[in-house]
């Protein structure tokens, strides 16, 4: 049982790279690289629609709405497109995953703003 759920992913991992290659190329049509790059970013995002403290729910996000967006963004995509992804798909699964310093910056400072504004809230609140 834990063979298959890993192999499953697996498979997502893999997924979600190739529609990260697919957001990267022109050939992709604006609409589908839309709704990708949304799927990739949540993907790749700490921040989740349903918080994974959350006893049962807080995974639900993860296990039904990601598949099923990448599942949406797939269908979006032309199949010769998604045949050159799956290939660079391959090897980055081989060689690593990329770092984006710029994206990963992007969210500790809203982080970073949320945290702020909290606090201010707080003080606010009380004086």
């Amino acid at each position: 049982m834990f063979a298959k759920i890993k192999a499953w992913a697996r498979n997502l991992k893999r997924q979600i790279f190739i529609l990260y290659f697919a957001c990267k190329d022109e050939r992709v049509p604006w609409y589908a690289k839309a709704f990708t790059a949304c799927v990739v970013a949540y993907a790749f995002s700490p921040i989740d629609l349903i918080p994974d403290f959350i006893p049962i729910l807080g995974y639900l996000d993860d296990v039904i709405l990601l598949p099923l967006g990448i599942m949406f963004a797939l269908k979006m995509i032309p199949k010769d497109i998604l045949s050159d992804c799956e290939v660079k798909a391959d090897e980055m699964m081989k060689n690593g995953k990329p770092k984006n310093w710029i994206v990963g910056s992007i969210i500790v400072l809203i982080w970073g703003l949320i945290i702020i504004w909290a606090i201010i809230k707080i003080f606010s609140f009380f004086s």
